[in-house]
């Protein structure tokens, strides 16, 4: 086994975990850290497929680094944008999730009324 093959391995794994932490946790935090992890497994894959033609004996091609260095800056900004609407969501409702049960400021608010 190369290394070529077992980094495709390593992401497949990577996406297969990150896909099954996205199905499964309700938690908005933890939705955030399986879309890293699915991301960071496209990232790996895309990685190891533009080495992969580099192995072959052609030259190395700048586009899938250049791909790859661009996903990850937006990869960082969307994760970051979806870390401070999770915190504004905290700090206006004190909780995390979005569901109508979730007891929110402006309700006990109002009941000290």
């Amino acid at each position: 086994m190369n290394t070529t093959t077992l980094f495709g391995l390593c992401a497949a794994a990577l996406i297969g975990i990150g896909l099954y932490g996205l199905i499964v946790n309700p938690h908005p935090l933890r939705k955030i850290l399986a879309f890293n992890l699915l991301s960071s497994g496209v990232f790996m894959l895309f990685g190891s497929i533009a080495r992969r033609g580099a192995a072959l004996g052609m030259g190395g091609d700048p586009v899938p680094q250049a791909l790859l260095i661009t996903g990850i800056v937006v990869a960082f900004s969307a994760t970051a944008l979806a870390v401070a609407l999770l915190l504004r969501l905290f700090a206006v409702t004190g909780a995390v999730t979005l569901n109508d049960h979730a007891p929110s400021k402006a309700d006990s608010a109002a009941g000290e009324v």
